[in-house]
């Protein structure tokens, strides 16, 4: 049996976003929730996902009959503060990712600070997730604000 053996290089890459959401902190903690699992979308279509909301929980898409997509572990979780997930995330490599959400609320205003850092063997494909990103954070800008707004 043939082998092939190639050299790599293990890769990094950090991705920090901050908002400021006009929400309240409790308000924009649950948006993330929403928008991370069964709200998740992509620009194109809904991708339901499922984010088990405790510490060892699970971050994954449910496809149905036992299929699906393992993206994450919740590390921590301290609402309405913190969410920390670990996991290959949409990696099919072996690579691990890190994203943080750490959330402050002042003046009427939550401050949103986004951080995403991955390590491993991360293909050309995968450095584009600042865009998806973008997306993610303006769909919970856009839906907390709008809850916020309720009477």
């Amino acid at each position: 049996m043939a082998a092939t053996i190639q050299d790599q290089v293990v890769q990094a890459f950090e991705i920090v976003k901050e908002e400021e959401i006009a929400a309240p902190i409790d308000i924009v903690f649950e948006t993330i929730l929403e928008q991370m699992g069964p709200l998740n979308a992509t620009p194109e279509k809904p991708m339901p996902m499922k984010l088990e909301a405790w510490p060892g929980g699970r971050w994954y898409r449910d496809l149905g009959a036992n299929t699906g997509h393992f993206w994450g572990v919740v590390q921590a979780l301290k609402p309405p503060s913190l969410l920390e997930i670990c996991g290959p995330l949409f990696m099919s490599t072996p690579a691990t990712s890190n994203i943080q959400y750490r959330l402050t609320e002042e003046n009427g205003l939550t401050r949103v600070r986004f951080v995403h850092r991955a390590m491993g063997w991360i293909g050309d494909n995968d450095r584009g997730v600042d865009a998806g990103w973008t997306d993610l954070m303006t769909r919970i800008r856009t839906a907390a604000e709008k809850h916020g707004n309720r009477p």
